[in-house]
């Protein structure tokens, strides 16, 4: 394995390079790792050490397809990472859903995927650029993204304790949510339906709950549904577990994260069970978890990818897979317009709009959670011709045909059992 270390001051490097990417997370890396196997010249940048704590520890089993693409699937199932076979839900009332296993959707190996450590991921996509031939570099800090008139042609950076201007054909920010270069164009939109925030840590003593050689994340809704906990177990008996809701409620006037999670949690009787005789190993974290979009996300010599592109939200765990999913599918964009020497807005971001469509369908699945009415054992009850469909979203099948059937099933139902709420 070739490995990603950092550059000292005393390095002298090419200032010149076919592709920047900003931030060294899942959707720089498989950018960079992907242009740079086009023979091009990468260079990756990632502002903290590796490996770096994250958020985000679930992934889709959709993301295998992009795995194998970047040669790191047989990496996974050497992992300790625990494997991942399905998803199950557990309502305000306590009542829990069958789960969806995904191979009982889909025998194939792609059905499964993984709860990963974030910290070890990211340094493992980090370092595959590296053997692919990218130059990868750690605690170096890109400051700013440089522009001819509305080109970008490179960024300035801080590392060693010394500044370098480093021009390139093209930029691309995988800067996850600090967006930098969206919040420097002022492209970035909140959705104002989805201002959430997070409060979570991690533990050990807690049930896994493995079946059939796997164990799956589960989400579990609060008595008085506002707000939710995912349960993710991890490798060496650690469980993630966090508390999701609107920021407002979760984190304003409410004291320290610690107790803001322990006022949430009895609210939620049957993770109470699961964590009396479970031990906390780490300090209380929070974040905010904005859902956004960027009305413009590609320019002439730029174009944005993961969380830097967009974050719907984390109910469905389809972070990382999205970052990866766009990163390669932005990485082909990048090659296209390398090779034809236009590396314009039109086709560095050609990808977007399909994307954006074929990501909506999940965005309608976490609208349809927070609406406080979406029973899935109820509805897949008096609906049960939308099993398969429903399965596929949970799975991130949505680039590989029509989808959306469903809706035109689930939205009206969901508008009734709102009404009879009301009456």
């Amino acid at each position: 394995m070739v490995s990603a270390e950092n550059t000292s001051s005393a390095t002298t490097p090419d200032q010149a390079y076919d592709c920047t990417i900003i931030g060294g997370g899942p959707a720089g890396s498989t950018v960079a790792a992907l242009v740079a196997q086009a023979g091009f010249r990468t260079l990756l940048l990632e502002r903290e050490s590796m490996p770096r704590e994250h958020v985000g520890e679930s992934l889709m089993p959709e993301a295998y397809w992009t795995f194998q693409r970047l040669g790191v699937v047989e990496k996974l199932q050497a992992s300790r990472f625990r494997k991942k076979n399905g998803v199950q839900f557990v309502s305000n009332t306590g009542k829990e859903s069958a789960p969806f296993f995904f191979r009982t959707h889909d025998d194939r190996e792609s059905s499964d995927s993984w709860h990963v450590e974030r910290g070890e991921f990211d340094q493992m996509l980090f370092e595959n650029a590296a053997f692919h031939g990218a130059e990868c570099r750690q605690d170096a800090r890109v400051t700013d993204v440089l522009f001819d008139g509305e080109r970008a042609v490179g960024i300035r950076l801080q590392q060693g304790g010394a500044t370098h201007e480093i021009a390139s054909k093209v930029v691309v920010d995988a800067s996850g949510q600090s967006a930098m270069l969206a919040g420097k164009l002022g492209v970035r939109r909140i959705n104002p339906d989805l201002r959430k925030a997070g409060v979570w840590a991690h533990y050990t003593g807690a049930p896994d709950h493995c079946q059939d050689g796997g164990v799956r994340t589960i989400i579990m809704q609060t008595q008085n549904k506002e707000s939710w906990f995912w349960y993710i177990p991890q490798s060496s008996g650690v469980v993630s577990v966090g508390v999701v809701g609107d920021r407002d409620y979760l984190l304003t006037g409410r004291g320290t994260p610690q107790q803001v999670f322990d006022e949430e949690l009895t609210k939620c009787p049957t993770l109470q069970g699961w964590l009396a005789d479970a031990k906390q190993v780490d300090e209380m974290r929070a974040a905010k978890e904005f859902s956004y979009t960027t009305e413009r996300s590609a320019g002439d010599g730029w174009v944005l990818v993961g969380d830097a592109w967009g974050f719907i939200d984390p109910v469905y765990s389809s972070g990382v897979y999205f970052a990866v999913k766009s990163g390669e599918l932005a990485a082909d964009c990048v090659v296209d317009a390398l090779q034809a020497g236009e590396p314009t807005g039109e086709r560095l971001g050609a990808w977007v709009q399909p994307f954006s469509e074929r990501t909506s369908l999940v965005r309608k699945l976490v609208h349809a959670f927070y609406s406080g009415e979406f029973r899935v054992g109820q509805f897949l009850k008096e609906y049960p011709q939308h099993n398969d469909e429903l399965v596929d979203l949970l799975i991130g099948r949505i680039f590989d045909g029509e989808r959306g059937a469903i809706f035109a099933d689930l939205e009206p139902w969901l508008a009734e059992r709102r009404a009879e709420a009301a009456l």
